[in-house]
């Protein structure tokens, strides 16, 4: 019997790559995380010119490189993920950041308003001044500021109520290119509406701060095999979360902050470090020497291998890794602020493929870090 010549190629193409799959050292193919799921720790890198990334089954996770050349000229960054996911929307964009500077970012929720999605905001007031959350309103995209005490402090982006982005990175210049950040896109429905009803009170409702009560509707949210807690500060009391978490560590606690004036979950580093775990971490210089309250001198009369980040910019991570299989991050300072006062987020992801990845990040600015 003999085959048509375009099923022959058919054939033939589908023999060749299954034999490249299986050749040592072939690239691995791209993923979409959106669509095909990944087994286990499977990540796919995800290449950025001044930055990193990779991809997971449920997640995407980038950080900040201010040390890559790029850098200096603000392109190839973390945000152009970020701005071909807001060029893919089609229904509804809701942002809750501390500052907005990034033109990418300002001109992609331009593009997105002109074609019909929903775009709405809400800041800190005190940044609602600089030119491009102005050129936003001017453009009619509306943004409601928190008027409280506390800082609106968040830093997230809900696409389609169906993806949430977060992490310590403000939509900045600084931000994205002079600092150490972090930045995570989960796709989730769950997640997505948890942030939604948060951000929610504050652009319907005008709740900022500790006048807003525990509503989260999935405080635990759980993605393949990987158990998410989710809070909002001041609402759901992060603190009793996190100091359990860093008080059943069993080997080592690794941190990455950029403000550390909790006397409470500085206490328990240091009764973690006297019990014998590893506790290591890098701070913020600037932070370091301007705070009062500061946890950095203690932790350096105790012995703890805590050193100061060695950038121009800001480490501007907050970050814990409790065991090498626990994350913490979010927009949280370990601070009584961000406590008590501000508005924020903070996940504690339990997966030690994540767990990784920021142990990696930890190394990438301990390295860089001095004493």
């Amino acid at each position: 019997m003999r085959l048509h010549p375009s099923i022959s190629i058919l054939i033939f193409a589908g023999i060749l790559l299954s034999a490249c799959a299986n050749i040592p050292g072939a690239p691995p193919p791209i993923v979409d995380a959106t669509r095909s799921p990944m087994p286990g720790d499977a990540l796919v890198p995800i290449e950025l010119q001044a930055g990193y990334g990779m991809r997971g089954a449920w997640y995407e996770l980038y950080f900040t490189d201010p040390t890559s050349p790029l850098a200096s000229q603000a392109t190839g960054g973390v945000d152009g993920p970020l701005v071909d996911a807001i060029d893919a929307a089609r229904l509804s964009i809701d942002v809750a950041v501390y500052s907005l500077s990034l033109n990418s970012v300002r001109n992609a929720l331009l593009n997105a308003h002109d074609r019909g999605v929903t775009v709405r905001m809400v800041m800190e007031t005190g940044n609602m001044e600089r030119s491009d959350p102005e050129i936003l309103m001017a453009a009619g995209i509306p943004i409601v500021g928190d008027d409280g005490d506390g800082l609106m402090h968040n830093k997230f982006m809900v696409i389609d109520r169906s993806e949430v982005w977060l992490g310590s990175m403000n939509f900045t210049d600084s931000g994205t290119y002079e600092d150490n950040n972090n930045l995570m896109r989960i796709h989730s429905p769950e997640m997505a509406e948890n942030f939604t009803k948060e951000f929610e009170e504050m652009f319907v409702d005008g709740a900022f701060g500790d006048i807003t009560v525990p509503e989260t509707p999935h405080p635990i949210v759980t993605l393949a095999e990987t158990r998410i807690q989710v809070l909002f500060s001041p609402d759901d009391g992060v603190l009793n979360a996190l100091s359990p978490l860093l008080d059943g560590a069993e080997k080592s606690i690794h941190f990455l902050a950029f403000s550390f004036t909790s006397n409470n979950l500085g206490d328990i580093l240091l009764a973690k470090a006297e019990a014998g775990l590893t506790v290591a971490g890098v701070m913020d210089e600037g932070q370091v020497f301007s705070n009062q309250g500061t946890e950095f001198d203690p932790f350096r009369l105790a012995g703890l291998d805590v050193l100061i980040d060695g950038i121009d910019g800001q480490m501007h991570h907050k970050v814990f890794i409790v065991d090498e299989t626990i994350v913490a991050l979010g927009s949280y300072n370990f601070s009584k602020n961000a406590e008590e006062r501000n508005d924020e987020n903070l996940l504690i992801i339990h997966d030690p493929g994540i767990a990784k990845q920021f142990m990696q990040e930890f190394e990438r600015v301990w390295g860089q870090a001095h004493e």
